[in-house]
């Protein structure tokens, strides 16, 4: 028996899902994003084709962090140059812009590849209840939500 591995040319149908971030936890968030964007949820998965789906996540400024994270966790970015790193804590960054928030811990769980660039590009964060992908009619992926 041979084993079946996928070419870039068999992997067409690339279907899109929305994902509802209110009240859900963003690791919990980012690792369900991350396997969809890479195809993990699909019997023809291979680590080295980009088999995965596009990824709508609304809500995304109502994302939680469980225990002091909000004040302890730090975003770091550099500019490149001597002295140039910058940090935030997850309060003032959600605060700011929770779109990068979630982007920032998606990029986390992809491969920090070409492939993992090329999924991330298939990944659309909104802050609000509204999106701009209706026509594509996205299918509902439901994560386990925080108790309130």
């Amino acid at each position: 028996m041979r084993t079946y591995t996928p070419k870039a040319a068999d992997v067409t149908n690339k279907k899109w899902y929305i994902v509802d971030a209110e009240n859900v936890v963003l690791g919990r968030l980012a690792t369900t994003v991350a396997n969809l964007l890479r195809g993990k949820h699909k019997p023809t998965y291979a680590p080295h084709i980009d088999t995965g789906d596009y990824v709508i996540v609304i809500n995304a400024d109502k994302v939680v962090l469980t225990g002091n994270k909000l004040d302890t966790k730090r975003a770091y970015r550099h500019s490149g140059y001597p002295g140039g790193l910058r940090s935030l804590t997850y309060r003032e960054l959600l605060e700011k812009s929770p779109e990068k928030a979630v982007e920032k811990a998606v990029r986390g769980m992809v491969p920090h590849t070409k492939l993992g660039r090329a999924q991330m590009k298939k990944l659309r964060v909104f802050v609000g209840s509204e999106h701009p992908h209706t026509a594509q009619q996205p299918e509902t992926v439901e994560i386990k939500k925080i108790a309130q």
